[in-house]
């Protein structure tokens, strides 16, 4: 009888650990399927939800899946609120040959590259980051600021419109309308 026991409480561990371990990659799928729904929400959503949505959206966008890959972009990020473009764009080029299909690296090594005064790579990075995900909408945005930079008001403010449209509560991106607004529109008679 003693044997049978022990035999049930190895049973029992095993479907106890089992059920641990599938709860937290059910929860994760069910994260993956969340970000239409969070999307939508966010474009409905008043300017208080909205700060919530965003920071889910951008927790989401934010894992790769890959502790690993998780790292080299927290190291890329870092470098780049230190200062140091070099080491950003080391740690965030590693990132994208290890996982392509990541767009935040694509992302981040587009602002640093950005940072850096290289805006050739940081056009091509952005583009990448759209392929993958075509409603990030700071990458939209950072699309807006390169064509800004390029003396190209028309299509930056488009772009913002654009990223307005997915995020419409973004301040920066309300900002860069309304400083763009009269230049592209002009000025009501």
């Amino acid at each position: 009888m003693v044997a049978k026991f022990s035999n049930l409480k190895a049973i029992v561990a095993a479907t106890s650990l089992t059920v641990l371990f599938s709860v937290p990659l059910q929860g994760h799928a069910q994260e993956v399927q969340g970000e239409a729904d969070l999307l939508a929400a966010l474009s409905d959503a008043d300017p208080q939800e909205a700060i919530g949505l965003d920071r889910s959206l951008q927790a989401l966008w934010n894992s790769s899946g890959s502790p690993a890959m998780d790292l080299l972009l927290k190291r890329g990020k870092d470098a780049l609120d230190r200062g140091d473009t070099r080491i950003a764009i080391e740690h965030l080029t590693a990132l994208t040959d290890h996982a392509p299909g990541f767009s935040m690296g694509w992302y981040e090594r587009a602002r640093a590259y950005f940072t850096a005064g290289l805006y050739g790579p940081a056009v091509a990075d952005l583009e990448q980051t759209l392929m993958l995900n075509p409603n990030d909408y700071n990458a939209i945005f950072a699309l807006g600021a390169m064509f800004e930079q390029f003396n190209d008001p028309q299509n930056a403010y488009e772009a913002y419109k654009r990223a307005q449209a997915i995020h419409p509560h973004h301040e920066a991106i309300t900002s860069a309308l309304d400083r763009l607004k009269t230049e592209v529109e002009g000025k009501e008679l």
